[in-house]
Order: structure tokens, then C-alpha cells, then sequence
């Protein structure tokens, strides 16, 4: 599958990292949870993620998508094996959003935890820092 340009996966560390830019709102969050999906469907083996929403410019959501994406994500991910999924936000907003859909996800494969430095996250990941980085203009290196 071609991923979207704000969208990227390290094959060799089983990650998928998503960073929007300009506006979160549910088209953009339909569009990665339609990705993620089809990820998923066609590569079997389990993979982390992080999505990084600090280029973001705003947020335009509201808790009813969220509580239904949420729900959505738990279903479809039911009895898969365990990933960790990892949102870093300093946005209040995007914060609380991301906080909702980690304890929606709670209890589930899918362990959802927010930061608020990229340094905390990528060591949770259990990943390099410079892996989570995008260089400007251009994709993280593989």
C-alpha cells in the first residue's frame, strides 16, 4: 500500500508514525484510522505506532468521533496481539482527545499512552529519538 505522505512505516522497527499537519479534524482522523486498518490487514505481524501531532496547526474534533473511533479501533483490534501506541500533544485539546481514546482503548491490545516530549515516547517505544524525527520537507529516516 502507498502511504499518504504524512505517514510513514519503519519496517525494521515495526513502527507506523503519522504526523498531520494543518488541521486535526475527522477527516484527518478518519483518513489514518482508515490506514491503519488497511495496514494491519495486509501485514499480520504487529506493529507500534506514534503519532506525532505537534505540526499540527489546529484541532477541530469533538468527543463523540473520538468515543466512536475509539470504540471502532477496540473492536476491529480485538484479540490481536498487544501494541503500544503513542500520541505526543502539547495542544490542551489534542491532549484531552488523546487521553479519552487511551482509557476507551484501555484493558485492550492496544495500549495508548500521551506525551508531551518526543523523547519520553520514542523511549517507551523503545526506539531511537532520531527515528521519530522527520527531517523539513521530508520522511523520517529509515
Amino acid at each position: 500500500m502507498k502511504l499518504p505522505v504524512d505517514i510513514d512505516f519503519l519496517d525494521d522497527v515495526r513502527l507506523l508514525i503519522y504526523r498531520p499537519r494543518g488541521v486535526i479534524d475527522a477527516e484527518a482522523v478518519d483518513k489514518i484510522i482508515f490506514v491503519l486498518t488497511e495496514v494491519e490487514r495486509q501485514d499480520p505481524e504487529p506493529f507500534n505506532r506514534f503519532f506525532d501531532t505537534l505540526a499540527a496547526d489546529e484541532v477541530d474534533l469533538n468527543y463523540k468521533h473520538i468515543i466512536q473511533i475509539s470504540t471502532f479501533r477496540r473492536l476491529v483490534y480485538a484479540g490481536k496481539p498487544p501494541v503500544k501506541s503513542a500520541i505526543l500533544a502539547t495542544d490542551s485539546a489534542m491532549t484531552h482527545y488523546a487521553q479519552l481514546h487511551a482509557l476507551i482503548t484501555r484493558d485492550s491490545p492496544i495500549n495508548v499512552k500521551v506525551f508531551h516530549e518526543r523523547r519520553a515516547a520514542a523511549q517507551w517505544l523503545g526506539v531511537p529519538v532520531e527515528r521519530l524525527v522527520a527531517l523539513a520537507g521530508q520522511k523520517a529516516p529509515k
